[in-house]
């Protein structure tokens, strides 16, 4: 009877019963699922002995070990539901555990991580590369997103591996070479 109470809640996940059998099934239970967080074939042997059916022993080491593999123990609840009608027995629904168990962190241990996240964040400002280019007005960034990319110039796209500065001089002289000459070119054009 406990072989076929302890298939039964591992194949649905809850099934209800009299309070003294439940009792019974959860040390049952427990010690197949720890037998299936083992996950040797010896373990395997172990659990086939007692849940007849192969269908659910696979569904025991896959899905549910993976499910209680971080949990020390206590896979399962119970739950009491009051007496049966007819012959008053206590009943209990027995269930596997869903929510996944969660460790209450020491304050010693908060501390040190947050000190260790300021250390961190404090060690990124300081390797940070402050950003040369100035912000752009207001005026301009309210303008067309489609015009930013236009402004660049062949220089800058053909020889990406030019610093900033000399971008910037290559561009200030190919747009002198292009205009009229002003009257400090001409004047040392006539000179020479």
């Amino acid at each position: 009877m406990m072989r076929n109470q302890v298939t039964d809640l591992l194949r649905y996940g809850r099934i209800t019963t009299t309070l003294a059998k439940a009792k019974e099934l959860r040390r049952v239970a427990d010690r197949m699922i720890t037998l299936a967080k083992r996950g040797d074939l010896a373990s395997r042997r172990r659990a086939l002995a007692v849940i007849r059916d192969k269908a659910v022993v696979r569904k025991l080491f896959t899905e549910l070990r993976e499910k209680y593999m971080d949990r020390p123990g206590g896979y399962t609840r119970i739950i009491k539901i009051g007496p049966r009608r007819g012959d008053a027995a206590m009943m209990a629904i027995v269930e596997l555990v869903e929510e996944k168990l969660q460790h209450k962190r020491s304050k010693k241990k908060i501390e040190a991580e947050k000190k260790a996240e300021k250390e961190i964040r404090e060690a990124l400002k300081k390797e940070e590369p402050k950003p040369a280019e100035e912000t752009q007005p207001a005026e301009e960034a309210s303008g067309s997103q489609e015009a930013a990319p236009a402004e660049t110039s062949e220089a800058e796209t053909a020889a990406p591996e030019k610093t900033q500065d000399e971008a910037q001089a290559s561009t200030s002289s190919e747009s002198e070479e292009g205009s009229e000459p002003s009257a400090e070119t001409s004047s040392k054009e006539a000179k020479s």
